[in-house]
């Protein structure tokens, strides 16, 4: 019987798989056949946009936008300037622990694969067949790294195809290496992060190779979505990503099952960090920042990663900053309480949050804590700070506020807490250091007086500290290099500088006694009178220079000339321009500013050359390249002096073969010898007298350093509107000055050896330490001799009213057997004569 049409027949199934193997084949050619249209098609469209993509070299080359940052002379950071954050790391510096982490939660097959990762291309197209809607999947490091150089974010399927073939290119051209770290210095991490260390200071204020595992998984998690899983933004979504990127370092075996419990069980500690600045100079950071945008232009200064360093010592600047502060914190002292910063009812704050949220508005000042009353009883109080401590504060921390009435007057010290305070008032407290006893926190407020300090190198003007104001972040204004302030009696050794120079001497006597000018230059008729309101009589111009003695200035103005004191003053630098041509000259009333003054106070104390001053020493590119490097004017001895002599004629005289070959050799600068501005004998003089208004005059106070070999001068304008010190030794230059900016009085009292010279005082202690005395050797072509203390006149040997004076010996005053010996000869010469003869 003939089964063989039947369903289940042998020849049936045969004929089914014949089918299904025919269809089999079809199918193969019909996927082959696609595969190859497919490849042709890549092939067309990769010969189609090929020539339309970037060159790949440039990514050897890449110039990451990096910001402007200011650093000191000894290399620490002042300030940071720019949009984006970061940090450029070369591979070899980056923790591998950070490196399987950003591949866990990345791209795990990066090593393996070239550039394109073929399995994740396929889930993408599914999901695109499934669903119809475009997502991103598939992207490798290499394809961001496209992407974040080379193209837009917008997701289209030409820019799709592109990035595949730049990243197909990419891996071509770099190693697996050089391209991570492409990818980890670009990548953005949010709030103005850019590459991983930067992230780790951001977020967590520490550099990326002291970061924790969790912490590690945290920055890895944020390339895919910044802003949503932000552990600032959003920490609930963030440690979700977190966790998931632990997950997936424990599947790869990039840690062991402990790390992995013990790290998801780890507590967000994230937070936003500044740029940690290692140096306080915001006064250096904008003046170094104006130079590098006029230099550059505002966008490349702030992205091109250029640093700049400063003259600037960190050492110095710390003391200058404490040293200013503590002045304008001890005159607003002296003058009185002017109550407090605000004041808030807290009955309904019921917790310390609470209490540190009504602090949010109050302004921050400098060196100073905010704080709140929570508590008063008769002579103390209880305060809360911004910070969350509870701070106690006894009758000696407040005892000193009577209330301020105006510059001169304030009422008597209170009796009780409560006349000052009240609970819920918000105030300022400031750790001061009593003459005897510990540092405490005492009652303060924020400063109305300003200040400036400036303390530069005599050599070669190199600016070692600068401090512009109390605080930069409540005034911007630069006090230093913008304050246009009378000098006062500082200006006095110009006038006294130019005398010399006129042939007196520190012997020579003027008359200190009352005067009245009726000058046409002047608005009124003038009537100067010394700060005492007391006349003297003949006075030696050294004592009056020591005592700071007005009128025997202004006399002596009038007998040298005012032009001739003008002229004489511009060899410190000072503009003619802005010197008063009348004989209120004589009391400093031109107008300069703190940086000026420091510059002609360097003349004093150098040997009497001109010196510029300057506040970068080099600016380098990204690279470390040097752009410029400062060549500044220097005081030389004499056989620097021959050697700048020698180097500029073998330039002079080099044929343009030798000038090339030298600079192609990257030879230095020749050395740039500062000018003469004063004789050395005039110095000599001049550093003597003015070391003597320290040693006896009106800035004995600063006898507290213990050093015979610094000098200077106070300075003090009319009504106390300004008060000065400037002083130096060999080493350096200090110009500090303390005054109002609306040029208000300071107060009966606050002349510059009080309010200007213990913020001079302070630094210098501290600036000094450690640095030899040396005084000025005596020059040739002077002499000594014993003078009259009263009348200036020469003494012999045993009069009971002499002194020791020093003179040049051109100028030197003559005893009387030698003035009536030169008497004589002139007579015998004019006796001994031959007669002219009457040609006629």
């Amino acid at each position: 019987m003939d089964h063989s049409g039947l369903p289940g027949s042998t020849n049936s199934v045969n004929q089914r798989m014949k089918s299904f193997y025919r269809l089999l084949r079809y199918l193969v050619y019909f996927l082959f056949g696609l595969s190859l249209i497919g490849a042709c098609g890549l092939y067309g469209a990769y010969l189609y946009l090929e020539p339309k993509l970037p060159s790949i070299e440039t990514l050897k080359d890449v110039r990451l936008q990096v910001p402007l940052r200011i650093f000191s002379n000894d290399h620490l950071l002042i300030a940071e300037f720019g949009e984006k954050r970061r940090e450029p790391l070369d591979y070899e510096e980056i923790p591998p622990v950070m490196i399987q982490a950003i591949l866990a939660a990345e791209d795990d097959r990066f090593f393996q694969h070239p550039g394109v990762d073929y399995q994740g291309i396929l889930r993408a197209a599914l999901q695109l067949l499934l669903t119809g809607e475009r997502r991103q999947g598939g992207s490798t490091i290499t394809m961001q790294v496209a992407r974040n150089f080379f193209l837009s974010r917008k997701k289209t399927y030409s820019r799709k195809l592109n990035e595949i073939f730049l990243a197909l290119k990419i891996e071509r051209m770099l190693s697996k290496e050089e391209i991570l770290e492409l990818y980890l210095n670009k990548i953005y991490f949010g709030h103005r992060a850019y590459g991983i260390a930067a992230a780790a200071l951001v977020y967590y204020g520490r550099p990326v190779e002291k970061l924790e595992l969790s912490e590690i998984a945290m920055i890895a998690g944020l390339p895919k979505a910044p802003s949503r899983h932000n552990p600032i933004s959003d920490p609930a979504r963030a440690l979700i990503r977190r966790n998931y990127v632990l997950g997936r370092m424990r599947h790869l075996n990039y840690i062991s099952r402990l790390e992995y419990d013990t790290t998801k069980a780890a507590r967000i500690t994230a937070g936003l960090h500044t740029t940690p600045s290692e140096v306080e100079a915001p006064y250096v950071a904008e003046m170094a920042r104006a130079e590098a945008v006029a230099r550059f232009g505002r966008d490349a200064a702030y992205t091109g990663g250029y640093a700049v360093t400063t003259t600037i010592e960190s050492r110095l600047q710390t003391a200058a900053n404490r040293a200013l502060r503590q002045a304008i914190q001890a005159y607003d002292k002296r003058h009185g309480y002017r109550g407090v910063a605000g004041h808030h009812d807290i009955s309904e704050a019921v917790d310390q949050s609470a209490l540190i949220a009504l602090m949010a508005d109050q302004p921050d000042v400098a060196d100073m804590k905010k704080a709140i009353v929570t508590a008063i009883s008769e002579q103390d109080a209880e305060v809360l700070t911004a910070q969350g401590e509870s701070m106690t504060l006894d009758w000696q921390a407040l005892s000193w506020a009577g209330v301020y009435i105006n510059h001169d007057l304030k009422q008597a010290e209170p009796k009780q807490t409560s006349e000052i305070l009240a609970v819920g008032d918000l105030v300022y407290l400031y750790r001061e250091t009593p003459e005897e006893g510990e540092p405490l926190w005492r009652l303060a407020q924020a400063p109305g007086v300003s200040g400036a300090l400036l303390s530069l190198s005599p050599r070669n003007g190199a600016i070692k500290a600068l401090v512009g104001g109390y605080d930069f972040y409540l005034s911007k204004f630069n006090r230093v290099t913008q304050a246009k302030r009378q000098p006062g009696s500082g200006f006095k050794p110009f006038i006294y500088a130019a005398a010399l120079e006129a042939g007196f001497t520190p012997a020579s006597m003027i008359n200190d006694a009352p005067v009245v000018f009726d000058d046409d230059t002047l608005e009124a008729v003038w009537r100067p009178e010394n700060y005492s309101g007391r006349f003297f009589g003949p006075t030696r111009l050294r004592y009056a220079l020591t005592h700071s003695r007005n009128l025997v200035s202004i006399r002596l103005l009038r007998k040298i000339g005012i032009n001739h004191a003008v002229n004489y003053a511009s060899r410190f630098g000072f503009d003619k321009r802005e010197l008063p041509r009348d004989l209120s000259l004589a009391l400093g009333s031109g107008v300069v500013t703190p940086l000026a003054m420091g510059r002609g106070y360097s003349v004093l104390a150098n040997g009497g050359y001109y010196v510029s001053p300057h506040i970068i020493t080099a600016i380098r590119n990204d690279r470390g390249e040097t752009l410029y490097e400062a060549n500044s004017i220097q005081v030389c001895d004499d056989a620097m002096e021959l050697h700048a002599k020698q180097a500029v004629d073998q330039t002079d005289g080099g044929t343009a073969a030798q000038q090339k070959s030298a600079g192609e050799k990257n030879m230095p600068p020749p050395l740039r010898c500062a000018k003469r501005a004063i004789t050395e004998q005039n110095h000599y003089l001049m550093h003597s007298m003015l070391r003597d208004v320290i040693q006896h005059g009106t800035a004995r106070k600063a006898r507290s350093l213990g050093r015979l070999d610094i000098a200077g001068k106070t300075g003090t304008t009319n009504d106390q509107r300004d008060a000065w010190f400037n002083g130096f030794n060999h080493h350096l230059v200090t110009t500090a000055w303390i005054g109002f900016d609306g040029f208000k009085p300071l107060g009966r009292g606050e002349v510059g050896g009080r309010a200007a010279l213990p913020a001079w005082i302070d630094y210098m202690r501290v600036a000094l330490n450690g640095i030899e005395e040396v005084l000025p050797e005596m020059p040739p072509g002077m002499v000594t001799m014993r003078i009259d203390v009263d009348t200036g006149e020469p003494v012999g040997v045993g009069s009971p009213n002499a002194i020791f004076e020093v003179f040049e010996v051109i100028n030197a005053p003559k005893l009387p057997h030698d003035r009536d010996s030169d008497r004589t000869k002139e007579s015998a010469a004019t006796t001994n004569a031959n007669p002219i003869e009457d040609p006629f």
